[in-house]
């Protein structure tokens, strides 16, 4: 009936091209890959009932942590304009804020999206792994994972278009997670195929732009000099001279801080101000942008989860010397790796059309998951040694409540910094903006271990669970007790 419900609302702009799409893809997997009589899933080896309760704690650890991390990479794009977090000059910052940068962009950009996809993808493998563990009911685990994404695809879009978030992960989540179904029986190996597969394409699509941007100035180049040569520009020439002024222009300091004046005039502004800037933007994002580079970023992360998980990677079963590998092997490669690539941004005065210039091809996604497998590698060690059991155990209950956690921060990031609540955007440093973030961990730690101590869920984990079943579902705990860690 949920997913009936849904498809009604597809007939409605914006939801229309998105929900059909979803709709589609749900009957063609039920009809090709849900059995009559679904496949139990064989029980691992090394899955032992005793071990149950403490697999889940360390994933739900991991996701803790990867949520806190997001918010790392998130907040300035919650509190300055884009083209300010990531060109230095335009606001002179030194100091602090540029360390900042460094710190933030050398240990975790990209790698805590990463992470945060590859629990993600493990998630998939974990709940269709319990569903089909169940006696046969009336739902199918196949229709209650599809309700579950479609649920998600809908508060993506709130995410984005109601709470103003233009860095919504929810929506492409849903969306991807729609492919994961048929493999969830998949052997480990074709999972890690997959992985390498979509790790290569998403580095040659990255590698193609890169040279497309070099070319553009080249050609524009050698056009405007031809041109002061007094020679008579071919029709592609004068085209080409006019995309690399056209560039220039738009990439310039004066036209990007009269840019970043209106995005702060924007966000500082009513609700509806707010909304008329954002929305566009969002549509753009969630009907083309995600599909192109975005969806192999988040491909490789999806599989690679999946893999882990079936593995015994993630749930701490490899022995401790492969963790020190993990480790090792990520943050060796990858750490010096990033800082060339970083210190080439400078070195080319964050000009991405000479990029090109000192990289052969584009190193974004072999790097990020470099250092993504060093943090990973770092974090089941703390778990194998016992070391940080407390720490571990404040944010299994921020991984239990990831959901409610990724809403809450775009609701109390936007109250602080857009026009409707503080109005703080853009009038903070970075250093400050960081901050910030402390704040909001030490919140959403304190309230997640208090929260699920008296209710069984997350107050928007019990909302997506309802829905999906289409039936209030328990929520208070019969006596308080502390957090169901299984």
């Amino acid at each position: 009936m949920a997913v009936i419900m849904l498809y009604k609302c597809s007939d409605c702009h914006p939801f229309r091209q998105h929900f059909k799409t979803a709709w589609e893809n749900l009957l063609i997997f039920n009809k090709t890959c849900e059995p009559r009589n679904p496949p139990r899933m064989p029980t691992p080896q090394y899955a032992l009932p005793l071990q149950q309760s403490e697999r889940l704690q360390i994933i739900d650890s991991l996701r803790g942590i990867a949520l806190c991390g997001i918010l790392l990479m998130n907040i300035p794009y919650f509190g300055m304009p884009h083209m300010m977090d990531f060109d230095l000059r335009l606001r002179n910052e030194t100091g602090a804020n540029y360390y900042l940068w460094w710190i933030v962009r050398l240990f975790f950009e990209g790698t805590m999206r990463g992470f945060f996809s590859m629990l993600f993808g493990a998630g998939c493998i974990l709940l269709l792994e319990r569903l089909e563990k169940r006696p046969p009911g009336d739902i199918s685990p196949a229709d209650i994972y599809y309700r579950r994404l479609l649920w998600l695809l809908l508060f993506g879009f709130v995410d984005a278009n109601v709470l103003l978030w233009n860095g919504d992960v929810l929506y492409v989540y849903a969306a991807g997670g729609l492919l994961l179904y048929p493999f969830r029986h998949a052997k480990p190996r074709l999972l890690l195929i997959v992985a390498i597969i979509a790790l290569a394409i998403g580095t040659f699509k990255g590698t193609t732009r890169l040279y497309e941007q070099k070319a553009k100035r080249t050609k524009g180049e050698y056009a405007l000099q031809l041109e002061k040569q007094k020679v008579k520009l071919t029709e592609k020439q004068k085209n080409d001279k006019e995309a690399w002024e056209k560039f220039q222009k738009e990439h310039s300091r004066e036209s990007q801080l009269k840019e970043a004046k209106e995005e702060v005039e924007a966000y500082q502004g009513s609700y509806v101000q707010t909304l008329k800037h954002v929305y566009p933007r969002n549509e753009e994002y969630q009907s083309f942008s995600v599909y192109g580079f975005f969806f192999w970023d988040l491909m490789v992360c999806f599989f690679l989860g999946m893999y882990f998980y079936k593995t015994g990677v993630l749930t701490g079963l490899k022995p401790v010397s492969f963790y020190w590998k993990l480790m090792l092997a990520g943050y060796l490669l990858g750490l010096p790796l990033n800082y060339w690539l970083l210190d080439s941004i400078f070195q080319k005065d964050f000009d991405i059309t000479r990029m090109a210039d000192q990289n052969l091809i584009s190193w974004y996604e072999i790097r990020r998951i470099l250092v993504l497998l060093g943090h990973l590698g770092l974090l089941m060690l703390l778990y194998k040694y016992g070391v940080a059991k407390g720490f571990l155990k404040l944010m299994a209950s921020v991984g239990q409540m990831a959901f409610t956690n990724y809403l809450m921060q775009s609701i109390i990031c936007g109250f602080i910094f857009y026009g409707a609540g503080l109005r703080w955007y853009g009038a903070m440093e970075r250093y400050e903006l960081y901050i910030v973030t402390g704040c909001v961990w030490i919140f959403q730690v304190i309230f997640s271990n208090i929260w699920l101590k008296y209710y069984r869920f997350g107050p928007f984990e019990w909302v997506w669970r309802s829905l999906t079943y289409w039936k209030k579902q328990p929520f208070k705990r019969s006596t308080p007790s502390l957090p169901d860690l299984a």
